[in-house]
C-alpha cells in the first residue's frame, strides 16, 4: 500500500492544528486462518481402517456362528462316510450298499461345504467392499482436504493484504481548523493539558513562518516547553516575567496619551466586577485631564504623583524634589477641576486611581531595544500577589489591543497569533475589546478558561469562533459543555491517551526571563535544519517521552466510544480536546490528542481525515485491482514549510 504520510500531507500555514485524531479505517483482522491439519486426517483413516478390521472380525465371528451346524453336520456326515468305508472293507457290508451310503453321505458334506465356501467368500466379498467404500472415502477426504488448504491460502492471501493494510495505515490523522475563524476558545483543562496544546498550536504556527505572542495569566509555565523548541528552531524568544521585568516592559509606550488614560483606566477596573460604564468614563476622564497636564511622555510614577496631588495624599513637595512633577503641572493640577477638586468624588476616585497604579510605576523605567523575535511571552511571577498580577495582565491585554488597534490589517490571517492562558482572569469588557481588535487586524486569539464562569459562557463561540473542551473537573462546567457539544455524538478515545495521561511530565519550575540576560551575548544557534518532528523530540518533556510513548503506541492500538455526557467530560485525558467548528455542512465535532509527542510516531499525518479518508481508500483499491494508474484527485503535495521563512 502507498505510505500517504510523507508526500500528502505536510504542514499548511492556513490551518490551526489543534491535535491529531484516532482513526483506524482498516480494522484490525485479527490472528490468521487456522490452516487445515493433515495430522488430524491421518488419525481419521487410522480409525477407518480400525473400524473395517473391527467389521471384518464381527463378520466372521457372524459367519462362523451361522455356519456351525453345518459344520457339525459335514463332520458328521464325513464321520458316516468313513464308517461305511470301514464296514465295506471288513465285509460287514456289501459294497453295493457301502456305495449308495457313500454317494448319500458324501453328497451331504460336499453340500455343506460348499455352503461353508460360499460363506467364506461372502464375507469376502463384503470386506472387499468396506474396503473400496473406505478408499472411496479417503479419496474424497484427500480432495476435501485440497480444497480446504486452497480455500485456506486464498483467505491466508486476504488476511494477509488486510493485516499489511492495517499495519502500513495512518492511525493519527490532524485537528486542525482553517483561518478563516477569527478565534479558539478552549474551555476547561489542566495546567499540563494546557502546556500540550499551546505547545503543539505555537510549535505549528511558528514553522508555518508565523508570530506568536503568549500572555500566560495560568502563573503555571504552560509555554516553557515552547521556548525551548522555538531556541532549538533557531529562534530567540522574549520572555518577560513580571513584575521583576516591568522596568523593561515597553509595552503601551507608544500610545497617545488617550489610548494610554483608556488602558490605566480599564486596568483600575480590574478589582471592582461591577463597574459600570458610567464609572469607566468618570475615571478615564480624570486619567486623561492629568496625561493633558504632564505631556505625552509621561511616565506611570509621574501620573500616581499627580494623583496623590489631585487626591491630596502625602507630601506633593516629596514628589517635586524627585522630580516627578514640577511646579507648574502642581499648580495646574490643582486646579484642573476648579473647586470641584474638593469634592469628595474626584478625591476617592484619584486615590483610588493611585493606589491601584501604585503597581505599574516602574513600567518601562529601564525600557532596552530589543532585538525582532517571533516568538513573545508575556508571564506573572507565581510568587507575587494575586491582586497584582490581575492589574498586570489587564494593563498587557489592554495595551496589546490599543497596539492591534492602530496597526493595519494584516495580508495574512493568522500571521500574528496571540494566546492567553487563563482568560477568565480578565473581565468581559477587556475580552470584549481584544476579541474585536483582533478581528479587525486579522490576528488569530486563542483564550483557554480554566472554568466556565457566567462571563465566560456568554462568550464563549461569540462570533466566527471554534471552542474546545478539555477535562471539566466542576460538574456544572461539565453540563454546559455537554449541552454546547451536544450528547448525541460519539467519539472514539485511543487507550493510548487514556494510558499516556496518568504519566504526563509535570510542570517544574517556572520561567527564565530573558530580557535580563539581554545585555549578554547572544548565543549562537545553527539553523540550518527545521525539523518540528525532530526539534520535539530533543527540546520539549513532551518529545523526550516519545520513545517510551511510541514503544506503547506499537502495543496499545485499541480504543473505545462514548457519548459526551457531563461523567465523561470530568474524566478526559489530560491531553484530550473536542473540538466543534461550523462548516459549510454543517457543524463538526471531532477528539483530538495535543500531546505533541505523536507527531513523532511513523503513522502520524498532518493531513486531515477528511481530506486523505478518499486518497488512502482510492490507493487501497489500486493495489487491489492491480491497476498502476495513479487515483483521480491527488494533486501534487502540499509545499513544506520553514521554520525559518518570515524570519525577521
Amino acid at each position: 500500500m502507498t505510505d500517504v504520510h510523507p508526500e500528502h500531507a505536510q504542514l499548511q500555514a492556513d490551518r490551526i492544528y489543534l491535535g491529531w485524531q484516532y482513526i483506524l479505517l482498516h480494522p484490525d483482522p485479527g490472528p490468521p486462518p487456522k490452516r487445515p491439519s493433515p495430522a488430524q486426517e491421518s488419525r481419521t483413516d487410522a480409525e477407518s481402517d480400525a473400524a473395517a478390521r473391527e467389521l471384518l472380525r464381527r463378520e466372521r465371528l457372524q459367519e462362523d456362528m451361522l455356519n456351525r451346524p453345518v459344520r457339525v453336520f459335514r463332520l458328521f456326515m464325513l464321520v458316516v462316510t468313513v464308517l461305511i468305508v470301514a464296514a465295506a472293507v471288513a465285509g460287514y457290508l456289501a459294497w453295493s450298499f457301502a456305495l449308495l451310503g457313500l454317494v448319500a453321505a458324501g453328497g451331504v458334506a460336499a453340500i455343506c461345504s460348499y455352503a461353508l465356501l460360499q460363506g467364506d467368500r461372502a464375507v469376502k466379498y463384503r470386506v472387499l467392499e468396506q474396503q473400496a467404500r473406505n478408499e472411496r472415502q479417503r479419496q474424497e477426504r484427500d480432495k476435501e482436504l485440497f480444497r480446504a488448504q486452497e480455500e485456506h491460502a486464498e483467505r491466508y492471501r486476504e488476511w494477509q493484504e488486510s493485516k499489511e493494510r492495517h499495519d502500513k495505515q495512518l492511525t493519527w490523522y490532524a485537528v486542525a481548523v482553517p483561518d478563516e475563524l477569527d478565534r479558539i476558545d478552549v474551555a476547561g483543562g489542566t495546567l499540563p493539558g494546557w502546556s500540550a496544546l499551546i505547545t503543539l498550536l505555537g510549535a505549528t504556527r511558528l514553522y508555518s513562518g508565523g508570530h506568536l505572542t503568549v500572555l500566560d495569566l495560568s502563573e503555571g509555565a504552560v509555554a516553557k516547553d515552547l521556548i525551548e523548541l522555538a531556541r532549538k528552531g533557531g529562534d530567540d524568544p522574549l520572555v518577560w516575567v513580571l513584575p521583576v521585568d516591568l522596568p523593561k516592559l515597553d509595552l503601551g509606550a507608544t500610545l497617545k496619551p488617550e489610548a494610554f488614560a483608556d488602558v490605566l483606566a480599564h486596568v483600575v477596573s480590574v478589582s471592582e466586577e461591577h463597574r459600570s460604564t458610567r464609572d469607566l468614563s468618570f475615571d478615564n476622564a480624570i486619567l486623561e485631564r492629568v496625561l493633558e497636564v504632564l505631556g505625552e511622555n509621561a511616565t506611570i510614577s509621574q501620573v500616581t504623583a499627580a494623583l496623590r496631588a489631585l487626591a491630596q495624599v502625602g507630601d506633593p513637595r516629596d514628589d517635586l524634589r524627585f522630580g516627578l512633577i514640577t511646579a507648574t503641572q502642581l499648580e495646574r493640577i490643582g486646579t484642573l477641576f476648579g473647586r470641584g477638586v474638593s469634592d469628595r468624588v474626584v478625591i476617592e476616585r484619584a486615590w483610588a486611581l493611585e493606589s491601584q497604579l501604585r503597581k505599574l510605576e516602574t513600567l518601562g523605567t529601564q525600557a532596552v531595544r530589543l532585538p525582532p523575535a517571533r516568538l513573545r511571552v508575556v508571564s506573572m511571577d507565581r510568587q507575587a500577589g494575586v491582586f497584582g498580577n490581575r492589574v498586570l495582565g489587564t494593563y498587557v491585554a489592554t495595551a496589546l489591543t490599543h497596539i492591534l488597534r492602530q496597526s493595519p490589517a494584516s495580508d495574512r490571517p493568522w500571521y500574528h497569533t496571540i494566546i492567553v492562558a487563563g482568560a477568565d482572569k480578565l473581565r468581559g469588557d477587556v475580552l470584549d475589546r481584544l476579541m474585536d481588535a483582533c478581528e479587525t487586524s486579522r490576528t488569530g486569539l486563542v483564550l483557554t478558561y480554566r472554568s466556565l464562569t457566567p462571563t465566560v459562557r456568554e462568550r464563549l463561540g461569540r462570533g466566527h469562533a471554534a471552542v474546545a473542551f478539555m477535562r471539566l473537573g466542576n460538574a456544572e462546567d461539565a453540563r454546559v459543555a455537554s449541552e454546547h457539544v451536544g450528547t448525541e455524538h460519539r467519539l472514539e478515545l485511543a487507550q493510548l491517551t487514556e494510558t499516556i495521561s496518568d504519566s504526563l511530565p509535570g510542570l517544574d519550575g517556572g520561567y527564565t526571563s530573558t530580557i535580563a540576560e539581554m545585555e549578554d551575548a547572544r548565543e549562537e544557534r545553527d539553523d540550518s535544519q527545521a525539523d518540528l518532528a525532530g526539534d520535539i523530540t530533543e527540546s520539549t518533556e513532551w518529545g523526550r517521552t516519545a520513545d517510551k510513548i511510541s514503544e506503547k503506541e506499537r502495543v496499545l492500538q485499541r480504543s473505545r466510544e462514548f457519548l459526551v455526557e457531563p461523567h465523561q467530560l470530568q474524566q478526559l485525558p489530560t491531553t484530550s480536546v473536542i473540538v466543534t467548528d461550523a462548516t459549510a455542512d454543517g457543524r463538526r465535532v471531532r477528539l483530538a490528542d495535543a500531546n505533541p509527542a505523536i507527531l513523532t510516531f511513523p503513522k502520524t499525518t498532518l493531513g486531515e481525515l477528511e481530506d486523505l479518508r478518499e486518497v488512502v481508500l482510492a490507493l487501497d483499491a489500486q493495489d487491489q485491482n492491480g491497476d498502476g494508474d495513479p487515483p483521480p484527485n491527488l494533486g501534487p503535495p502540499p509545499p513544506r514549510l520553514d521554520w525559518r521563512k518570515g524570519r525577521q
